[in-house]
C-alpha cells in the first residue's frame, strides 16, 4: 500500500500566531506532500514496497539516497504534525515529568537542552527527544535523517521533534531561528508526546 500524506487534526491557521496559516499550508501540501510522492516513487517495485516507513528506516543505510531522504521527510513529518496542537497542557505531567526529571534533572534542563540542540543544527535538520533504552536523551540529526535510522548518531524511539528547516519557519521568522524554537514551546500536545513515550 503507498504511503500518503496524512490530513492534519487541526486547521492551517490552529498554530498562530506562533506558526503562520501560510507557512502551515506551503508545509503540509508542498513540502511534506513531495517527500511523500518521491517515498512513494523510490520503493515502488522494489522489496521496500509493503513495509512499513518504520522497518524502512531501521535498515536506510542498505538502501538509496532517495529513500533516506525521502523516508525521513515522510516520517518527520508525520511526526512533527502530531506534537504540534493548539494548546493542551502546559508541559509534561505523570510518567513523563518523571522521566524527564530522572534523565535531565529538570524540565528547564531539559528545554535547554533542546534548544541548544536545536539552534546548534548546522543548515538544514530536526531537534528530538528520543527515548532510548528507557532513558531520555535529546540529540540533532542533519537533513531529514532522525534516531530511527540506522545511520542515525543517537538511536532510538523519537518522541518529540521540531524542524529547523527554514521552510519551517521563514516566512514568519526569516533568520530568527531562535525565536521560531521558542515559539515552539507554546504549540507542543503533550499528550501525544506521553503517548508516544509509553509506546
Amino acid at each position: 500500500m503507498a504511503f500518503e500524506l496524512p490530513k492534519l487534526s487541526y486547521d492551517y491557521s490552529a498554530l498562530e500566531p506562533h506558526i503562520d496559516a501560510r507557512t502551515m499550508e506551503i508545509h503540509h501540501t508542498k513540502h511534506h506532500a513531495g517527500y511523500t510522492t518521491n517515498l512513494n516513487n523510490a520503493v515502488s517495485g522494489s522489496s521496500l514496497e509493503g513495509k512499513s516507513i518504520e522497518e524502512i528506516l531501521k535498515g536506510v543505510s542498505g538502501h538509496s539516497t532517495a529513500v533516506r531522504n525521502n523516508g525521513g521527510g515522510y516520517y518527520n513529518h508525520n511526526l512533527y504534525w502530531e506534537v504540534l496542537a493548539p494548546g493542551g497542557p502546559e508541559g509534561p505531567q505523570g510518567e513523563l515529568l518523571s522521566a524527564i526529571n530522572d534523565s535531565f534533572g529538570s524540565v528547564q534542563n531539559f528545554q535547554e537542552a533542546f534548544v541548544q540542540a536545536a539552534l546548534t543544527r548546522f543548515g538544514s535538520g530536526w531537534a528530538w527527544l528520543v527515548l532510548q533504552d528507557k532513558k531520555l536523551v535529546v540529540s540533532s540529526t542533519p537533513n531529514q535523517d532522525n534516531p530511527l535510522m540506522d545511520v542515525a548518531d543517537v538511536q532510538g524511539m523519537p518522541i518529540l521533534g521540531i524542524d529547523v528547516w527554514e521552510h519551517a519557519y521563514y516566512l514568519n521568522y526569516q533568520n530568527r531561528r531562535p525565536d521560531y524554537v521558542n515559539a515552539f514551546w507554546n504549540l507542543i500536545n503533550w499528550d501525544e508526546v506521553t503517548r508516544r513515550f509509553k509506546g
